[in-house]
């Protein structure tokens, strides 16, 4: 009777390293996710500005969420996984998730599940993947002339861009044009 515990106890013990892989692997994911959605954030920022500075009368296209932005989303995803003992797998992936640009990670942990009593998950790593998405925060009013004061509502709050008097201190954070979240 004692042996069949113990075997039950290590055979817990089993599914429970697992269970800990698989989790870090997951918020390895997450991170890496939207690691790679907040880096497209900020190009999309960026590219707001350099609109703006040249006097782009596209300026508004960017509030949409510009799905080709993103060059360093790899490299953040890349960062963040590391940081999390974990590798990507084949980059951050553009994608589109309910109408909105974002980005699909894969990740494998650089550590393995351990010695355990079932055979073969010494060497076995934990994979996960997540999706994170960008999401325009405002609305442009209907008719706005991009070469005149235009006000946004970013969910209730209003921010006036003057394309004319346009000065890039004058952008709020990235945070109120953009929200970042991970995908369901």
């Amino acid at each position: 009777m004692t042996g069949i515990l113990l075997f039950v106890a290590f055979a817990f013990f089993a599914f429970a390293q697992a269970a800990s892989a698989r989790n870090g692997a997951q918020s390895a994911a997450d991170a890496a996710a939207l690691a790679a959605a907040q880096s497209a954030r900020d190009d999309l920022m960026d590219g707001l500005e350099t609109a703006l500075i040249g006097a782009d009368d596209t300026w508004l296209d960017w509030l949409d969420g510009d799905p080709d932005v993103g060059d360093g989303a790899t490299a953040a995803a890349q960062d963040l996984a590391a940081q999390n003992d974990a590798t990507v797998l084949g980059g951050a992936v553009p994608t589109n998730l309910g109408g909105f640009p974002g980005y699909e990670v894969a990740i494998e942990t650089n550590y393995k599940v351990g010695d355990t009593i079932i055979p073969g998950t010494e060497d076995q790593s934990a994979t996960a993947d997540a999706a994170a998405v960008i999401e325009p925060r405002c609305d442009v009013p209907p008719g706005a002339d991009p070469t005149q004061l235009v006000t946004l509502d970013c969910n209730g709050q209003p921010v006036d861009i003057d394309p004319v008097d346009f000065n890039p201190a004058d952008l709020p954070d990235a945070s109120v044009l953009f929200s970042v979240y991970l995908a369901e």
